[in-house]
């Protein structure tokens, strides 16, 4: 393979803000809930890399056959790999489809078919484009990119803020995670924030029933937090996580009161000696953090957290919370499911048009 640009690209970035930006020279995107991925393709050779560098093209062959017929000979283009349903986007399925079995892979491809959303050109040709200007940039991809095909898509673009308003609201219930602003003059800059994301922010009262070690074994790295169902069976919900360093180790001297005794009567503490791997639980592998230590120190189910998390998905937090305080007047029994919103799904028609087959 010999392009223009070649592999590893670092992804242009996005900062949060609180609100959609409104300024001349703007253009808005809908921000997709997948998978990062820059494709390299050289004539029969198709490569896909991830944000953090890890291959992906084992993962998704049907997308390395497919973006052969999508795509000019030659180019770079930047995007999303998404696994869409009639329910909206499922990061949970695709998430599946990182399987170490060549054969479950070939299984998963044919069951749960991955779509790639185009919103950057990075090369066409001989020629880099990272120094243009997304406008250009932009109005090339349009011109290349073949949207007849089933399951490729480029990506709405608009410079209206209010269209980008109203894509933040109607389509949340479809698992996008919000709105991605750029400026029409940026080249691309890898690995820097130069464009702005708003993100959908809510709070909720979340028991604390465990933790996990920072990495550098010194602070609490992540609260392990967890919501009650109808029959008050208490479940794992997610994370919050992203403790300054001084803060990590206020926790530890905080949640020691918690954990004496705290696996006698605990609610996962079939979980602790469960084996990696075998279900959804805070000590389960990662198929994307492949060796990463998930095992956890439990606590005793009494304390609450108030916590900020973006969006529900498959009764869990789509990404990891943010902790706000903890809330000692609060019983740990109240926190059930009925405090999270329900955002109700938004046809992915209504924007993206039927999946052509």
């Amino acid at each position: 393979m010999e392009l223009p640009v070649m592999p590893p690209v670092r992804p242009m970035l996005a900062k949060s803000v609180s609100e959609v930006p409104r300024a001349p020279g703007i253009a808005y995107e809908p921000k997709w809930d997948g998978f990062r991925c820059v494709v390299f393709r050289d004539g029969a050779e198709v490569e896909l890399g991830s944000r953090t560098d890890r291959p992906l093209t084992r993962y998704f062959p049907e997308l390395v056959e497919l973006l052969q017929d999508a795509l000019p000979q030659r180019c770079v283009v930047d995007g999303e790999i998404v696994v869409v349903t009639e329910h909206g986007l499922d990061f949970d399925l695709l998430q599946l489809r990182l399987h170490p079995a060549a054969s479950r892979v070939r299984k998963l491809a044919a069951e749960t078919p991955a779509s790639f959303v185009a919103f950057d050109l990075l090369a066409l040709d001989d020629r880099d484009l990272t120094g243009e200007p997304f406008g250009e940039r932009r109005r090339l991809l349009e011109g290349v990119l073949d949207t007849a095909l089933a399951r490729v898509h480029l990506t709405p673009l608009s410079s209206d803020a209010d269209v980008a308003q109203d894509w933040f609201t109607r389509f949340e219930g479809a698992g996008f995670d919000g709105v991605v602003a750029k400026p029409l003059d940026q080249p691309y800059a890898q690995d820097r924030r130069v464009m702005w994301k708003v993100k959908h922010e809510r709070t909720a009262d979340c028991v604390v029933a465990g933790f996990r070690w920072h990495k550098d074994g010194e602070g609490v790295g992540s609260l392990l937090l967890g919501l009650y169902d109808d029959a008050g069976v208490l479940h794992h919900v997610g994370v919050a996580a992203s403790f300054t360093a001084r803060r990590r180790r206020e926790l530890v001297e905080e949640l020691a009161p918690w954990r004496e005794d705290a696996l006698t009567d605990h609610p996962w503490r079939d979980w602790a000696a469960a084996e990696p791997g075998t279900g959804r639980m805070p000590g389960a592998q990662s198929r994307w953090s492949a060796g990463k230590d998930l095992s956890w120190e439990p606590l005793r189910p009494e304390q609450v957290a108030e916590v900020r998390y973006e969006h529900v998905q498959a009764g869990r937090f789509r990404h990891g919370g943010r902790l706000v305080r903890f809330r000692p007047d609060r019983d740990p029994r109240s926190c059930t499911y009925g405090q999270l919103d329900e955002v109700p799904p938004a046809e992915l028609t209504a924007l993206f048009g039927q999946e052509r087959r």
